[in-house]
């Protein structure tokens, strides 16, 4: 037997307590329908030949920036985000909810982001059937029934939110989640200079000392914090930001730090976000 049906043997034998259980996938239904809303609720449309975002097959904006995006004059159009794949559908035992963006602008560097992206997703699909076949693999492997295995599925959401656009500009995410009983989510960020042709950086956002900036707010975040999650600089916990620190604008344009879960903190507390002002 490899590691991963070990892990996946004592996994099953150890018992999740029912409330841990129950509210781990209430906050994956909340999660599928919040991007269900997102996707299928009232979009706008800024125009033709000056829009800046067009709806196919459904547009995702968080709810405050679609609230005053109408109010915001559009100068140019030189850039769509598109919605290319949208489905749902349960597939042997796989509960697929997907939402795939596309920007489309002609340069360098969304033609790399829109690469990237359907990286990851063709990636994320394929891992997952995997994931998906070695539990079930090892689950009747430790001896497991049919009437015990009965209706499992296990979810897979791919989504994106744009978190906010200029007309030259725009920052959005890109989410990957996979579970049945625990769930392993991702957070993938974009923040892309149309007019220039480039990523917007945290020194372009920040200045010259947007490490001390991020720093400072961090800590200053952790500081804060009650709950006990967070890990020591030295047990693995926060010492400092770099250029890969993923990150993306608000309505604002201040930017909001996004550490991986476990990355910083233990995977209880999730991906966590925290935002700094320049």
């Amino acid at each position: 037997m490899n590691e991963f049906k070990r892990a996946r043997e004592e996994y099953e034998s150890t018992p999740i307590p029912e409330e841990r259980g129950r509210r781990v996938q209430e906050g994956i239904r909340q999660g599928r329908s919040a991007g269900r809303a997102r996707r299928h609720g009232l979009r706008w449309g800024v125009g033709v030949a000056a829009a800046c975002l067009v709806m196919v097959g459904g547009l995702n904006v968080s709810p405050t920036f679609a609230a005053a995006a109408a109010d915001v004059p559009v100068l140019g159009g030189l850039f769509q985000v598109l919605t290319v794949r949208n489905y749902e559908t349960v597939k042997d035992g796989i509960d697929y909810d997907v939402s795939v963006p596309e920007v489309e602008a002609g340069g360098a560097v969304t033609e790399a982001v829109n690469a990237e992206i359907q990286e990851r997703v063709d990636a994320h699909l394929a891992q997952a059937q995997a994931d998906w076949d070695a539990y079930k693999e090892a689950f009747f492997a430790t001896g497991g029934t049919e009437e015990q295995w009965g209706d499992r599925e296990m979810d897979v959401i791919i989504d994106y939110e744009i978190k906010s656009q200029t007309d030259t500009t725009v920052s959005f995410v890109v989410d990957f989640a996979e579970g049945w009983v625990a769930s392993q989510q991702q957070r993938y960020c974009y923040n892309l200079d149309i007019a220039n042709d480039k990523d917007i950086t945290l020194a372009d956002v920040l200045g010259g000392d947007w490490v001390n900036i991020c720093n400072t707010a961090v800590q200053a975040y952790i500081d804060q914090d009650t709950s006990g999650l967070f890990f020591a600089p030295d047990q693995g916990g926060f010492t400092t930001v770099d250029d890969t620190t993923s990150f993306y604008l608000n309505e604002d344009g201040s930017p909001v730090l996004v550490f991986p879960e476990y990355a910083i903190a233990a995977g209880a507390a999730g991906i966590v976000e925290i935002p700094v002002e320049g």
